[in-house]
């Protein structure tokens, strides 16, 4: 399909409109409240001007389950520093739970190794019971830390089940993250207990971790026990570590209660960490709390991405991605969740496309990336699977080229919802995305969702229309992070999303905004590495690399950006006498691969005299970036604030060559 930007791909029908969650919600907004919107647009616009009564709205359209109600629905609308729903108490695996029913299962899995699976919502409450028991019985209760290396399985959703079920706090790294990495980030929120795999299987190979888990062991003095699941081997290897008992082996002497128990906390009481990682130290630990989620994830899964209780929902993610996060809260809708676990590439890309048929999938939830690794093998799925249940496709991790647009509609169905989709870790959730009442554009993002007053902040911070700008949100949400772990001045919460906007979240990535609300992400605006979703610091990757001793210096910059893939080159520093060959080039990847994640591997590998620094010894990624996608170095940076400005001359090349390869 040879398209344009712009170009109308989708109209929503009469019948689709009628049928919309958004539609159903309008219509109770009017029985409710008195209130009557003729369009999405002033939905939206009073959304973010009336956050009071939107937010209240919310909460009671969901009949949300608290042991205690609130008092006040927000108090302040100063960032950061708002309250919401001040006075109740709740909890997040209690909202999850209500769904329990016999009509439907709760999650379909499937893995590379294993054949698709039902697991019913008695399946999952009683292991979430008898885990929650085992727990207990270790002494995990309210506050407490409960991490997990651990992939895309069920167990996995379980132990954040019986976590949150406590009042304890949950946090989760992919295993195919190295240990180092791994321990940046747990070792920040001093862990009680660890869920630990042995193994996984990507690509048709496996991949065992068990001296991973033991290097989590020492490297965690907080750590009490760990629970070790067997995935790839036959637990013989269980006595490299220690304080160790097997999942199969639960509740280890304990008798679950004859009910699940749900421990009641304040609505700010903190769910999870996630982990956002910025230029320089430790990745940021980001707490998000029980009732923000609760209600964003039931917003955004309902109203926005139009899915009802009992369809089958799908994102292919993995437990390092906020969207694995997002993905569960589909249980708190009552939906059916899809778990793969595996490389979307094996044994072939047809891979998720033969599991859409087989589950009878209503969303089909992606990256941006995988659509352009399918439009490189040639792929049309329609054409060997039965793809007509899919009413809507997510896609988010990077931007969503327009090839990629004309692809979906082409190759899968031409009915569907084509629901690009931007957020992030920070929120763990998408504030720009679908609408099932409005027409859907090529190349374009349908508009801002309910509650969050995005913009596009021009250097003075001022909001533009039909120009590209600095993304915004200008008013608090539920959902934003409670604080960051060990930041008890807030300065590097206030440094990280405040600095550039006193009182406005400066979320990171580059956004146009139309005048019909459409927008377009052009990738970050900050030096953060993207990769398939995954955000990871320069910093950890400096860390990794500059350890070789051949490498003096190092400079990654990913160079993500609309229309074209992702593409990160780093560029070293050599010790005097070393030369850059094969081998070093070879053990370079291998490094980042091991300690960082094989998600972070540089595309290329390239020697430089210089590496740019600025005056203040910072290494300037951010205006080299810049340059490299395209801007000319006098608008890029200032010489003068160059600690060596004749390092520019090299990267000033380099764009043109790339310019010369697009």
């Amino acid at each position: 399909m040879n398209i344009k930007e712009g170009d109308l791909l989708w109209e929503p029908s009469a019948a689709v409109k009628a049928r919309a969650n958004l539609t159903h919600y309008m219509t109770w907004l009017a029985g409710t409240y008195g209130l009557n919107f003729e369009n999405y647009d002033q939905l939206w616009h009073w959304s973010v001007t009336e956050l009071e009564q939107f937010w209240e709205s919310i909460w009671t359209y969901f009949e949300i389950k608290a042991s205690k109600p609130y008092s006040t629905v927000l108090e302040g609308r100063t960032m950061p520093g708002a309250k919401w729903f001040v006075g109740a108490e709740l909890n997040y695996a209690e909202n999850l739970f209500r769904h329990m029913t016999t009509a439907r299962p709760a999650l379909l899995y499937q893995s590379e190794t294993e054949p698709l699976v039902e697991i019913s919502w008695r399946q999952l409450y009683d292991q979430t019971r008898r885990l929650a028991a085992a727990l207990k019985a270790m002494g995990v209760g309210r506050g407490d830390r409960v991490v997990a290396y651990m992939p895309h399985i069920p167990e996995t959703i379980v132990g954040l089940l019986a976590t949150a079920s406590l009042g304890a706090i949950w946090s989760s790294c992919s295993p195919d993250f190295g240990g180092r990495s791994v321990l940046d980030r747990f070792s920040q929120i001093e862990p009680r207990v660890l869920l630990a795999v042995d193994g996984y299987s990507w690509n048709g190979k496996i991949f065992e971790r068990l001296d991973v888990g033991a290097e989590l062991q020492n490297g965690l003095p907080t750590l009490e026990k760990t629970i070790l699941v067997n995935r790839v081997t036959d637990g013989s290897g269980r006595d490299r570590l220690r304080q160790t008992v097997l999942w199969d082996d639960l509740p280890a002497g304990t008798t679950p209660p004859a009910a699940l128990e749900f421990e009641q906390v304040p609505f700010d009481h903190p769910l999870w960490v996630l982990y956002s990682s910025g230029t320089t130290g430790l990745p940021k630990p980001i707490v998000q709390g029980h009732g923000g989620i609760v209600l964003e994830h039931l917003k955004t899964i309902r109203l926005h991405l139009d899915l009802s209780p009992g369809d089958r929902f799908f994102w292919y993610t993995s437990t390092g991605w906020m969207m694995w996060n997002f993905l569960v809260g589909g249980l708190l809708n009552g939906n059916t969740i899809i778990l793969y676990n595996g490389s979307p590439a094996y044994p072939s890309l047809s891979v998720l496309w033969e599991l859409a048929e087989a589950t009878k999938m209503d969303y089909f939830g992606t990256a941006a990336a995988f659509v352009s690794a399918c439009i490189k093998a040639g792929l049309r799925p329609n054409e060997m699977y039965d793809l007509s249940r899919i009413k809507a496709v997510g896609s988010t991790g990077s931007p969503l080229s327009l090839a990629g647009f004309g692809w979906v509609y082409e190759n899968i169905n031409q009915t569907l919802a084509l629901e690009s989709f931007s957020g992030g870790t920070d929120l763990c959730t998408g504030f720009v995305g679908g609408c099932r009442l409005k027409p859907i554009y090529a190349g374009e993002i349908q508009g801002a969702t309910l509650g969050a007053n995005v913009q596009a902040f021009n250097a003075a911070g001022q909001p533009v229309i039909n120009e590209v700008g600095e993304l915004v949100i200008t008013g608090p949400m539920p959902s934003r992070p409670l604080f960051c772990w060990n930041d008890p001045d807030q300065r590097r919460y206030r440094d990280s999303y405040f600095g550039m906007f006193p009182g406005v979240w400066r979320h990171g990535d580059w956004i146009m905004i139309n005048d019909r609300g459409g927008c377009v992400i052009y990738g970050r605006s900050d030096s953060t590495i993207n990769r398939q979703g995954i955000r990871m610091g320069t910093s950890e990757i400096y860390q990794a690399v500059e350890s070789l001793p051949e490498v003096v210096d190092c400079l990654v910059i990913d160079l993500e950006a609309l229309g074209r893939e992702s593409y990160m080159p780093m560029f070293v520093g050599l010790r005097e006498g070393v030369t850059l060959d094969e081998a070093l080039v070879r053990r370079i990847k291998q490094k980042v691969r091991q300690d960082i994640s094989p998600r972070h591997v540089p595309n290329d590998v390239v020697a430089v005299q210089q590496i740019r620094y600025s005056l203040s010894g910072q290494k300037m990624e951010v205006p080299i970036r810049k340059i490299l996608l395209g801007q000319p170095p006098e608008k890029a940076a200032n010489p003068g604030a160059m600690r060596n400005p004749e390092s520019l001359q090299y990267f000033t090349a380099l764009a043109e060559q790339l310019r010369d390869r697009d």
